[in-house]
C-alpha cells in the first residue's frame, strides 16, 4: 500500500485600511469629474456669449441653463462688456476659478478626513495535507 501525502499552501494577503483608501480615491475622483464638467460647460458659455450665438439655439439654451445655476452667485458681480451681439463675461470667468478653488479645497477635506496611509501588509498562510491511499 502507497501512501502520497499532498500538502496545499494557502496565502492571503491582508492590507489594512484598503477599503477606506479606494473610497477616498473614488470620491476625490468624483469631484475632479463633476468640477471638469462645470468647468467645460462654462467655458463653452463664455465662448458662445464671445461669439454671439443664438440663445434660442438648444445647445445654448441647454449650456445657459444648467451654467445659470451656478452662476446665480456672481451675476452683476461685475460690468459685462458687450459689442455687436458679442458678450465678455467676466463674472464666468471669476465664477471658475472660484469653483476651481471650492473643488480642489473640497478634494483636500476628503482626503484629510478619510485617507489612512498604507500599513504593514499581514499574511496569512493555511496549510492542508491531504493522504491518499
Amino acid at each position: 500500500m502507497q501512501t502520497n501525502t499532498e500538502s496545499e499552501v494557502q496565502t492571503t494577503q491582508k492590507e489594512p485600511e484598503r477599503e477606506r483608501r479606494i473610497f477616498t480615491f473614488k470620491a476625490t475622483q468624483l469631484v475632479w469629474l463633476f468640477l471638469g464638467i462645470l468647468e467645460a460647460l462654462f467655458a463653452l458659455r463664455f465662448f458662445l456669449k464671445l461669439i454671439a450665438a443664438n440663445p434660442s439655439s438648444p445647445i445654448a439654451v441647454f449650456v445657459y441653463g444648467f451654467t445659470g445655476l451656478f452662476l446665480f452667485p456672481f451675476a452683476g458681480l461685475t460690468a459685462t462688456p458687450s459689442a455687436g451681439g458679442m458678450v465678455l463675461e467676466i463674472s464666468t470667468v471669476i465664477a471658475m476659478v472660484v469653483y476651481a478653488l471650492i473643488g480642489w479645497a473640497l478634494e483636500r477635506i476628503i482626503w484629510l478626513i478619510f485617507y489612512r496611509p498604507r500599513g504593514p501588509v499581514t499574511e496569512t498562510t493555511t496549510t492542508d495535507q491531504h493522504t491518499h491511499q
